[in-house]
């Protein structure tokens, strides 16, 4: 009967992520505010989801400071939608001193004018500036069918507003079509970028995530998709962006961008409050494990 309990008490386990380093920190500096509802957005990020406020210039200066003496080393601002943040500008020239930042943005807010912004904050520091603009398909039919109708043109012209800057975005899709994840899908949407006039087009593609809205477009996790009763190696750790990364919102710090919405995963309210393991329970770091998956760019 012993050995039968031990039996179920290590099939029943899940594996931590150990955090080596400190090395990346993402702000929710959009909270889950944004001016889309994709259909596929695994914080069920939109106009009227207030489950994480904006971030105040005030917070982000916090939360900088404590990074600085840790060392961080990159940053990253998402949402929601983060040039819906008044104050995204003065927060992106605070990182800049401090480190490499990427900011996450559907692109529908990217005028001419902003673009010109970004560069000379860009040229200003000697930290490195990447735009990451969300497109979901290499057409309107594809993009549209999850992001909105006319949501492609309008994200296009933000691209091009950021090329005619001098700014060469990451272009990131989730795999929304079959075809995203396999070669010649990615040919298709690189072919695509190269007509509307980007000579060296960056892609980013991501798997779709079993949460959120996505739960309602297709399917939730299946009972089998999770880490328990899995060991894992340092490398299979190393691995993981929880190893090295935490998010700072308005309600507080998460182990990752992916659990905000999961009171399990809120560490505290400091970054040194998070600065431990992290149980891997959550079926969302199944699909980290299974594909490699990481929210950097």
């Amino acid at each position: 009967m012993e050995a039968s309990a031990e039996l179920i008490n290590t099939e029943q386990r899940y594996p931590f992520s150990p955090l080596f380093a400190l090395d990346t920190l993402w702000l929710q500096v959009a909270g889950t505010l944004c001016n889309l509802r994709c259909t596929h957005c695994f914080i069920s990020c939109s106009p009227t989801n207030h489950s994480h406020e904006m971030m105040s210039l005030e917070d982000v200066r916090r939360y900088l400071d404590e990074a600085r003496q840790m060392g961080v080393k990159e940053y990253y601002f998402t949402g929601g939608e983060p040039f819906m943040n008044k104050d995204l500008f003065a927060m992106i020239e605070l990182a800049l001193k401090q480190g490499p930042v990427s900011i996450l943005t559907n692109g529908l807010l990217i005028t001419s004018k902003t673009a010109a912004r970004l560069k000379s904050l860009s040229d200003a520091s000697d930290y490195s500036l990447e735009l990451r603009v969300s497109l979901d398909g290499y057409d309107a039919e594809t993009h549209d069918a999850v992001r909105g109708l006319g949501t492609f043109e309008k994200t296009l012209k933000g691209v091009l507003n950021l090329a005619a800057a001098g700014l060469n975005p990451v272009i990131t899709a989730v795999e929304v079509n079959d075809d995203l994840g396999a070669r010649q899908g990615r040919e298709k949407f690189l072919a695509c970028l190269k007509s509307i006039g980007l000579t060296k087009p960056r892609l980013k593609i991501l798997p779709t995530l079993r949460l959120g809205a996505e739960i309602n477009r297709t399917r939730a996790y299946e009972s089998w998709e999770s880490l328990r009763g899995r060991e894992l190696t340092k490398d299979e750790s190393l691995a993981l962006q929880c190893s090295s990364c935490r998010i700072a919102t308005s309600n507080g710090v998460y182990v990752c961008p992916l659990l905000i919405d999961s009171p399990q995963a809120r560490l505290g309210e400091t970054l040194q409050d998070s600065l431990r393991p992290f149980e891997l329970k959550h079926q969302a770091c199944f699909t980290c494990h299974a594909t490699g998956f990481s929210c950097r760019t």
